[in-house]
């Protein structure tokens, strides 16, 4: 006897292919993509202000041109070296200066970008209010109002949150993929809406990491090559001159501090900035899981299976 069977044929779950997650909904994140161009303008407003601010090329009215704006005359004639206050002791810390200044004008910059630009991703409203709402919706089975939610949020964790539910939605419209492969997809999807967004979260902050290391490394540099000056006029004078070894040490201990300065703001700002980046992930995690398991909770297997019982003899 010939028994007829049928069975329902099952395609294999593509992968989604990878796209924004901005469908409706914008992460705004932007900032500075080139920050090449950053530290090259850094370098020629902290060469012009060494140069220029610190420096001093003009003749004043007692006939004297003076080395840099913040040194007093001496009884002796002709240009003095005597600096009257830490600019002017800043100015003789030499060639390092402003490779410094470039490092702290950077660090200022991108942590200025970083703020604005995280700023936005963070999204309209509370965070935490958003992911507490989302979360109510979901429970009630209502994800047309989690998406006017996301949409009035805006930022990053909006945008992929978005992402997530259209897959959900479609996820729910399909009927060929058990539910088991339906969670797959839809966590696909979270985490590559997740992967292409953070990218822009932690765009620059290797660059305030570096400057960290960067910074101190120069400071140390200028104040190993301003003591090298000293001892080494120090011991061309003869006799030991207590002064000039007293006004050498200081003109290479302010490339010491500059140094620290610099990279005291960019550890800040980088600790600053991971944190902020840090919360978005855990809202974006929260939520994600949280739409996984809600479909998980309310939807049964969709597949169907016809099955034919075969005819006895």
């Amino acid at each position: 006897m010939e028994a007829t069977k049928q069975n329902a044929q099952q395609p294999k779950p593509q992968a989604p292919v990878a796209k924004k997650a901005n469908n409706g909904v914008s992460s705004n994140v932007g900032g500075i993509k080139n920050a090449f161009i950053v530290i090259l303008i850094s370098f020629v407003i902290a060469e012009c202000f060494y140069l220029f601010g610190l420096g001093s090329f003009f003749e004043y009215s007692d006939g004297n041109t003076y080395a840099s704006h913040f040194f007093a005359p001496t009884k002796d004639e002709g240009v003095t070296s005597n600096p009257t206050n830490l600019l002017g002791t800043m100015y003789l810390g030499g060639f390092v200066v402003p490779f410094i200044l470039t490092c702290l004008l950077t660090v200022l910059t991108l942590a200025v970008e970083r703020f604005i630009a995280l700023g936005k991703a963070a999204g309209k409203g509370n965070q935490t209010k958003f992911v507490a709402e989302v979360k109510k919706a979901l429970n009630e089975k209502n994800v047309a109002k989690a998406e006017e939610l996301c949409k009035k949020q805006q930022g990053t964790v909006g945008a992929i949150v978005f992402s997530t539910l259209g897959k959900y939605k479609e996820m729910e419209a399909n009927t060929v993929l058990p539910k088991e492969q339906k969670l797959a997809v839809i966590q696909q999807q979270l985490e590559e809406a997740t992967a292409l967004e953070m990218p822009s979260l932690q765009q620059n902050l290797p660059i305030l990491a570096t400057m960290t290391t960067l910074g101190t490394l120069l400071g140390l540099f200028g104040t190993v090559v301003g003591m090298i000056k000293s001892f080494q006029a120090l011991g061309n004078a003869g006799a030991p001159d207590s002064a000039e070894l007293s006004k050498g040490i200081s003109e290479a201990l302010v490339n010491t501090a500059s140094g620290i300065l610099t990279a005291v703001c960019a550890l800040i700002g980088y600790n600053f900035f991971t944190n902020k980046i840090d919360n978005l992930t855990y809202a974006v995690d929260e939520l994600g899981f949280a739409i996984v398991n809600a479909y998980a909770a309310n939807h049964a297997n969709s597949v169907s299976y016809t099955h034919l019982t075969l005819p006895t003899t």
